[in-house]
């Protein structure tokens, strides 16, 4: 490495150092479980997306060992070479099914799913309008299909209707949102969304990432609030409530076909492997025989959220299993997270350029397999952190 390039990558990270925004891999043990361990301490988890707590759910294991056993490690290439094996099209068909849509398709990821999505749906002549806190693969997508880009503020349908009204005769609109936003816990106003997208014409995509499994019966935001069929795009992940991998996209049977001819990061990616099929084919079916996990969860965050506000916390806006607590100062937030772990509470901080500026916090990922004892341990160890705050 040349002496410039060095000086360079030095100079930056110094910078984020001083400004407390430098970032470090943790060596976890069973990061997804409802306990990790680090540096020989054993610590509650609340920084996993693991948020029905079913990837050691012995119908996802048995399922998924099926698969291994029949067909082995690997899927070979992309299904555009390599074609699908039989459970791959069981999935698609079950997934079309619990979503209510025609059709469905399977990417390697959610990200990967959002950025083959938006670059072949859009182009230099599209405009997309997209919340302003969106996920950063939505952004991402958008930046890689040359199509305009239209940032609206946060959940401000005002400010997007504006924005319609300005490009409203401009032939291809998309409008896209998550449902639940992963760093702030609240939620998209689909209904005006819905309103928005008939009155100008718009293609309308959701991100159901943060909501599948736990919204409409596992389904999601749009089918909580009955709207699924005024959704054209219907985006999600098995990563995180689903405890799996992969992304999926459900949609009409053009929008599907036109994906598989044109999303590059379909095409060229080599297919999930066969256990991931299996576990995902598993977790659609424990969620039809028990549409109830989501709503439970959803309870626990609403009474730990009361007592977070209670103690003079700022929890913004969420109304999930979601609960950023605000402290604004990424110092701040990093002296909280070293409290929590010597509390072996482990929530991870979360500074910009993740979140905006002053807007550092700890973000608390609730889980289903939380008991009581745990629920007090966290409510004691918050009560000892506002009095250290203070």
């Amino acid at each position: 490495m040349t002496k410039n390039w060095l000086n360079y990558f030095q100079d930056i990270l110094e910078k984020q150092k001083k400004a407390n925004l430098f970032r470090e891999l943790k060596d976890f043990k069973q990061g997804q479980d409802l306990y990790l361990h680090i540096q020989n301490k054993k610590l509650l988890n609340l920084a996993s997306n693991n948020y029905l707590g079913l990837h050691k759910h012995p119908l996802l294991k048995q399922k998924s060992q099926e698969l291994l056993d029949t067909y082995g490690t690997t899927a070979g290439a992309s299904p555009l070479v390599s074609g699908r094996f039989q459970e791959v099209l069981e999935l698609e068909n079950t997934l079309a099914r619990f979503k209510k849509t025609e059709k469905s398709l399977i990417f390697t990821s959610g990200y990967t799913a959002n950025l083959g999505i938006l670059s072949s749906l859009a182009d230099s002549r599209t405009i997309v309008f997209s919340d302003k806190l969106n996920h950063a693969s939505i952004v991402d997508g958008i930046l890689l299909s040359r199509a305009k880009l239209v940032r609206y503020r946060h959940l401000d349908m005002e400010h997007l209707a504006w924005s319609l009204e300005k490009y409203k005769d401009h032939p291809r609109k998309i409008i896209v949102s998550d449902s639940i936003f992963s760093m702030d816990g609240d939620i998209a106003p689909l209904n005006t969304l819905v309103q928005l997208k008939k009155e100008y014409a718009a293609l309308l995509m959701l991100d159901e990432a943060h909501a599948t499994g736990i919204f409409g019966r596992g389904r999601g935001l749009a089918h909580h609030l009955k709207l699924e069929q005024e959704v054209d795009i219907h985006m999600g992940t098995f990563s995180k409530a689903l405890a799996s991998l992969g992304g999926y996209v459900c949609a009409s049977k053009p929008i599907i076909s036109f994906l598989i001819n044109k999303a590059r990061s379909f095409i060229y990616s080599t297919f999930l492997p066969p256990a991931v099929i299996g576990a995902n084919l598993a977790v659609l079916n424990l969620l039809e025989q028990n549409p109830g996990l989501g709503e439970r969860l959803l309870s626990l965050a609403h009474n730990l959220r009361r007592f977070l506000q209670e103690l003079g916390f700022d929890t913004g806006n969420s109304s999930t299993q979601i609960i950023p607590v605000i402290l604004k100062d990424p110092e701040k937030t990093l002296r909280a997270q070293k409290f929590l772990e010597e509390k072996n509470i482990f929530v991870p901080a979360i500074r910009p350029p993740t979140v905006p500026e002053n807007t550092s916090r700890l973000r608390i990922s609730l889980r289903l397999d939380l008991q009581d004892r745990e629920m007090e341990q966290i409510q004691e160890a918050f009560k000892e952190l506002k009095k250290v705050l203070c």
